[in-house]
């Protein structure tokens, strides 16, 4: 089969390669899924880079554990391990795993669900990681209820499109935060309000907010502070990732401030849950959210999609189709 091998980090171009290799041998509590779209994280591509070093003892040390990256998945079964019950070859299914940028992978039976029927492969793909953040974040962190006003920091990203429908749903007045050439496309997925960076800084606006969601990480705490009401979350999903530590700072930074504010200021880091995921696909099906998909790349262009990524402009989610 085809798939993408990397053998050691460093920019995409220079580390993704397209080779032959061995179709994979599904496992006990496995199905091996015949890959029909990938879609990349942004986190895709800190993994591929090894940054920040801190975290290299989970990625490897000198080379990346998993050969084949990749995560968020959609295809069909084309079989299944022993004690796989609730699957068969031929269904169509969804979910995350490792080595998804391939022709085929083997994933755990509990990472998978079966696919929305109104998605396309692609669109499914698009339900992952970024997707089950915005809405760990939005339900369980910001615990956003109706009538809240909600502001989302980077609404045009993988993760913000999916936090400004998820908070809609809930019942909150949304407003997104994006670059000119993205208004349209946050207005069209549901924001009550939104504002362009480039003509105006929410943190010296009027407005005061119950919870932020902040993917962007471009204001520091005590100027985010400020557009948040009294007793307002702040919930910070983006930070600089490179060097030794990366982020960590930042969320000390945060734990550090909310011992003196009444504002509740946390760090956050999402986990992938199947019951998320199966929630996510009720939103879905009931039509309250639908996956953005800035751009579609064949697997061969597979370095290219995650180097257009990486440079943090992508409207919505970008995929891969096998």
């Amino acid at each position: 089969m085809k798939a993408i091998i990397q053998d050691r980090y460093g920019e995409p171009a220079d580390v993704l390669a397209l080779k032959e290799i061995d179709k994979p041998r599904v496992k006990e509590g496995e199905v091996l899924v015949r890959v029909h779209a990938a879609s990349i994280n942004i986190g895709d591509c800190h993994v591929m880079r090894g940054v920040p070093y801190i975290m290299r003892p989970a990625f490897g040390l000198r080379r990346p554990r998993n050969r084949i990256p990749g995560m968020d998945i959609a295809g069909k079964v084309e079989a299944v391990g022993a004690d796989v019950t609730q699957f068969q070859p031929g269904d169509e299914v969804f979910g995350w795993g490792k080595g998804a940028f391939a022709e085929y992978a083997t994933v755990e039976a509990d990472n998978l669900l079966p696919k929305p029927a109104n998605l396309t492969f692609e669109q499914a793909a698009a339900i992952g990681v970024s997707a089950q953040t915005a809405l760990q974040a939005v339900r369980d962190h910001g615990k956003v209820h109706p009538g809240q006003k909600v502001l989302v920091n980077g609404a045009s990203g993988g993760v913000g499109t999916f936090a400004v429908q998820i908070a809609k749903s809930f019942g909150a007045e949304v407003t997104g935060v994006c670059s000119t050439d993205k208004v349209q496309m946050v207005t069209s997925i549901g924001a009550d309000h939104v504002i362009d960076y480039t003509q105006e800084d929410f943190t010296h606006g009027e407005q005061r907010y119950d919870f932020i969601l902040d993917n962007v990480g471009n204001h520091s705490f005590s100027d985010t502070r400020r557009a948040l009401t009294a007793e307002g979350t702040l919930l910070s999903n983006g930070a600089p990732v490179g060097g030794w530590i990366g982020g960590l700072t930042h969320v000390i930074k945060a734990l550090a401030q909310s011992l003196f504010v009444r504002q509740q200021l946390r760090p956050f880091v999402s986990m992938n849950s199947t019951e998320d995921l199966a929630a996510l696909k009720e939103f879905v099906e009931a039509g309250k959210v639908t996956p953005v998909i800035d751009k579609m790349y064949p697997l061969s262009e597979t370095a290219e999609a995650v180097g257009h990524v990486g440079q943090g402009h992508a409207q919505g989610k970008t995929v891969i189709t096998v």
